[in-house]
C-alpha cells in the first residue's frame, strides 16, 4: 500500500485506536472489536509486552484492507525499522526524532511525531511528516488547534491524549484531520467487555462523521 493511501484511509475514518494491552490475545481482541465498530486504524504501542510479536500476530491475522496497523510509542529509528519489518504500516512517536523521520521516508511509511509547539511542528513538517500528532492533546485542548491553524493552516494535526466522546466533535470542528484515542475507547476491555469496545468505536466514528457534516 502506498504512503498516501495509508494517510487517506486514516483521515477518511478520522479515528486511530491507541491500544495498550497486556498480551497479543488481548490486543487482537481489542483490534477485532475496533474493526467491528468501524475503526480499522490501530496504533499498537511499544508499551505492550512483546510488542513486536503482537504486531506480527496482527499483521498475519488481518489483511491490509481490514487493518491499518501502526506502531506507537516509537522512540528511535531502530525500533521504527523493527516495527516496519514486523508489519507496521505507519509509525507514531510521543516526540519528534529526525532519524526516525528519515528512516520512515526511506521506507515510504507515514511518520506521525508528537509535537506541542509551533516550532516542533515546523521542524517535523520540514522533515516530511504528513500528519503531526498533537501530544499531549489535553495539555491545551481543542482551542489550541484553532490557534495553531491560524499561522499554520497547512498543518495536518491529530491530537492524542484527552480525546473523548464528549469533546471529539470540538476537536474536529477546530480543524484536526483525525484523532487518536486510547482509554476512552478501549476501557471496557479491562473487564473483557469487547462488545463495549466495539460500541465505543462506532460512537467515535459516528461523532466524527456528524462533526464533519455540520
Amino acid at each position: 500500500m502506498y504512503k498516501h493511501e495509508i494517510i487517506k484511509r486514516i483521515t477518511d475514518v478520522g479515528v486511530v485506536a491507541v491500544i495498550r494491552a497486556t498480551n497479543a490475545l488481548e490486543a487482537t481482541k481489542i483490534s477485532e472489536a475496533c474493526i467491528k465498530g468501524g475503526i480499522p486504524a490501530i496504533e499498537l504501542t511499544f508499551t505492550v509486552p512483546g510488542a513486536l510479536d503482537v504486531i506480527k500476530a496482527l499483521a498475519a491475522k488481518f489483511s491490509p484492507k481490514e487493518l491499518i496497523l501502526g506502531a506507537g510509542t516509537v522512540l528511535d529509528s531502530e525500533t521504527a525499522r523493527a516495527a516496519i519489518l514486523a508489519g507496521a504500516t505507519y509509525i507514531v512517536s510521543p516526540g519528534f526524532d529526525l532519524e526516525t523521520a528519515k528512516l520512515c521516508n526511506r521506507y515510504q511509511i507515514p511518520y506521525m511525531p508528537g509535537c506541542l509547539t509551533i516550532t516542533e511542528m515546523l521542524t517535523a513538517m520540514a522533515a516530511g511528516c504528513d500528519i503531526i500528532k498533537l501530544f499531549p492533546g489535553d495539555a491545551f485542548g481543542p482551542s489550541y488547534v484553532k490557534a495553531v491553524k491560524g499561522p499554520l493552516p497547512q498543518a495536518n494535526i491529530m491530537p492524542t491524549g484527552g480525546v473523548s466522546l464528549d469533546n471529539v466533535a470540538q476537536w474536529i470542528k477546530n480543524g484536526v484531520v483525525a484523532v487518536g484515542t486510547g482509554g476512552s475507547l478501549t476501557a471496557p476491555a479491562a473487564t473483557g467487555d469487547y462488545a463495549g469496545v466495539a460500541a465505543n468505536a462506532k460512537a467515535f466514528v459516528d461523532a466524527v462523521k456528524k462533526a464533519r457534516a455540520n
